[in-house]
């Protein structure tokens, strides 16, 4: 299971604890339980951006996925399950 999150201020599904930046998140299909699991991965990913930077840039500018994944993220489960604007990459 996988989750996209997009740096947004007007469509903002959750903020960072730390900095306040908002992010859209764009989801695999997934049940209540699963998305509420990958919802506290997410929050965790958040606070680890910011090991080094207290600010907003401590996020990545084009946007993550939770989990992590090598491949292009126009390719990840969450992009094309999600239907992702293409806008987005």
């Amino acid at each position: 299971m996988q989750v996209l999150c997009k740096s947004s201020n007007e469509r903002a599904e959750i903020r960072c604890g730390i900095c306040g930046q908002g992010f859209s998140l764009y989801w695999e299909r997934q049940t209540p339980q699963e998305q509420a699991e990958a919802l506290s991965e997410v929050e965790t990913a958040l606070r680890n951006h910011h090991r080094e930077d207290t600010g907003a840039s401590a996020h990545p500018a084009g946007g993550f996925l939770v989990p992590a994944w090598d491949g292009p993220i126009a390719f990840s489960g969450a992009a094309m399950l999600g239907n992702v604007p293409s806008s987005v990459f």
